[in-house]
């Protein structure tokens, strides 16, 4: 099923000719009465009759809405266009909705690809492009949305971790733009088959499951203290390192290994320490 145009006409100028019509079977049957014959009574009732059903195929579209065109059954096309027309009689016309549209996902308990539960929801903003698949190419185009919205949904969120101390690494929370585009993508392939085109996508809730929130914030706060401490000894390596040579070719003195073991880890130790250090002064060896 696809899309096309049906006949229509302008309803103000169908209205007008049909006026004209209608007079004209009058005068037809105003000719038989004087003359008296049948004739042109039966062509003064055809006419109406045509005129009649043509005016019951009177129809208005408003704007952003179509109107679907069946024959006993047949669908001939759709009606797009916003105004009054006159269209093919003895015809069911549906009416649809081209306005976009907010849906909101429920809220859904998945688990992300480190297996950790998480509860998750999404806005889907969608409108109907194709009138011909939305009504006739699935049995309702509303449920259709919202059950292929969330199975895309727990597909993406199943393929991403919630959280990352890895740059490299896409997440769930980090990288939210990302994944809503994927969702987006996801989505347009299983609604193309109803006539809907997903306009934007956005994750609207994220979190841990309540199960497990206060274990998965511990886990964090660990993860977070260990990547925070890794990055302080690497500076912590590369700035005595850095010193050392500065030491050794600025002042030109050289250490022996126990005075370069000294050094690096009175250094190694005012750097990483959280507390602030208290300077020792050597004062010389007593002797009696």
């Amino acid at each position: 099923m696809e899309e096309k145009n049906t006949f229509h006409i302008n309803g103000y100028l169908g209205l007008f000719i049909l006026i004209i019509m209608i007079a004209g079977g009058g005068y037809l049957f105003y000719l038989t009465i004087i003359n008296e014959t049948i004739g042109t009574a039966i062509l003064g009732a055809l006419i109406w009759i045509i005129s009649g059903l043509f005016i019951s195929s009177l129809t208005i579209v408003s704007p952003n809405q179509a109107k679907a065109i069946l024959f006993f059954g047949k669908y001939l096309g759709t009606i797009t266009d916003n105004g009054l027309f006159i269209t093919t009689p003895l015809t069911q016309k549906i009416p649809l909705s081209l306005k976009v549209r907010n849906f909101n996902t429920a809220l859904l308990k998945v688990n992300d690809s480190d297996g950790n539960p998480i509860e998750i929801s999404a806005v889907v903003v969608f409108k109907v492009v194709d009138s011909a698949k939305a009504l006739f190419s699935v049995d309702n185009y509303k449920d259709f949305v919202a059950i292929q919205s969330e199975t895309a949904l727990r597909h993406i969120a199943s393929q991403y971790p919630y959280d990352t101390f890895e740059d490299q690494d896409i997440t769930l929370r980090g990288n939210t733009t990302e994944v809503s585009e994927k969702l987006k993508i996801e989505l347009e392939e299983r609604l193309s088959i109803a006539g809907v085109e997903v306009i934007e996508t956005r994750l609207n809730h994220l979190a841990y499951a309540t199960e497990i929130a206060s274990a998965m914030l511990q886990r964090q706060q660990a993860r977070a203290i260990l990547s925070a401490r890794q990055t302080i000894v690497e500076g912590a390596v590369s700035m005595t390192q850095m010193a050392l040579e500065q030491i050794e070719e600025g002042q030109k003195m050289t250490f022996t290994d126990d005075k370069k073991v000294q050094l690096i880890n009175n250094l190694l130790v005012s750097i990483i320490t959280d507390k602030g250090t208290q300077p020792v002064i050597n004062t010389g060896d007593l002797s009696d």
